[in-house]
């Protein structure tokens, strides 16, 4: 049944890959909706809008002891999305460093998983969980020395290609960034991420941007596939595709700007690019006003054409668009 929804859904893709009105989050609301509606989810439920958690999550992150790449890792950056709770514990349980993002980027990048001395299996498992990862962790600041040999994270969708599709705020896209920005990955740093079966599905590559992380590994309940993925990583934050609000939201953000302003890098937030100016309304003899008479729109701040405040809204949204 996975199979077959799978090929339904690369069936029309191939068919409307040069549709516009084909997206990402016309992937993400399939893959949600059949997760719920056959069973396959997991708490938290629903999946929709989320990383979904699905049946089999630990017998995918038990795929990554076979992993070569994960032998030969010390450190290990983890995401903290429910269906990886599993590879968080096979890292505590293998003695690796554990590297979990803060919740969206807010107290900083990372915090060190430390359990406590002598911790027994049971409290590995809790220093796994969302609760142990904020009760059992120090943060670790940009001018520390992290080299990550190893990046897993959670994805909505995935191709054997190595294409990934997350949840649609970009997180992931922008703490890879960052790790680039600061060293701690390389262009060769492997990247895995876990999915169930029926998330494995084709898409075309032209909805992918510059800015969107791929994987390397895909760690399914019955398969692992080597993507051998050849579509370059991120290679730093992208500037111009950061809005002002994401800046004053993300302090660490910020501090990733200064330094790299200092090293002589262009570091112009998209509203600092020079955009064209909007279409302006001259408004005739016609248009105005008359005693009695209200200009539609005016009531509420609204001027100009439907087309303009189409075109001005568009603008708006781009100031606003998320990785």
């Amino acid at each position: 049944m996975h199979v077959r929804w799978g090929l339904a859904v690369t069936v029309q893709c191939q068919r409307r890959g040069a549709d516009p009105g084909v997206s990402k989050q016309d992937i993400r609301e399939q893959i949600w909706s059949y997760m719920e509606a056959h069973d396959v989810a997991n708490f938290p439920r629903p999946v929709h809008h989320r990383i979904p958690n699905f049946k089999g999550s630990h017998l995918a992150s038990q795929n990554i002891r076979g992993l070569d790449v994960f032998a030969r890792a010390q450190e290990v950056k983890v995401d903290p999305d429910k269906p990886l709770e599993g590879v968080r514990l096979m890292a505590l349980q293998s003695q690796k460093t554990l590297l979990v993002p803060t919740p969206r980027l807010k107290r900083g990048l990372f915090n060190r998983i430390t359990p406590p001395p002598g911790a027994t299996a049971a409290a590995l498992r809790r220093c796994a969980t969302s609760q142990g990862v904020r009760n059992f962790s120090v943060p670790v600041g940009l001018d520390s020395s992290v080299h990550v040999d190893l990046v897993v994270v959670g994805s909505v969708a995935v191709s054997e290609k190595g294409w990934r599709i997350g949840k649609g705020e970009g997180y992931a896209d922008l703490e890879y960034a960052m790790m680039v920005s600061m060293g701690a990955v390389c262009e060769g740093t492997p990247v895995v991420t876990t999915v169930h079966d029926c998330q494995v599905l084709d898409f075309p590559e032209a909805l992918l941007e510059d800015h969107d992380l791929t994987v390397d590994y895909i760690l399914t309940p019955t398969r692992v596939i080597a993507t051998g993925c050849e579509r370059p990583k991120p290679v730093g934050i992208t500037w111009s595709k950061i809005s002002p609000e994401m800046l004053e939201r993300i302090p660490v953000l910020r501090s990733l700007r200064e330094r790299e302003r200092r090293a002589g890098k262009d570091v112009s937030l998209w509203a600092d690019l020079p955009h064209p100016a909007p279409l302006c309304t001259v408004v005739g003899p016609q248009l105005a006003p008359r005693p009695g008479l209200s200009v539609p729109g005016a009531a509420s701040g609204r001027m100009g054409s439907p087309q303009q405040r189409s075109h001005a809204g568009q603008t708006q949204a781009l100031r606003h668009r998320r990785l």
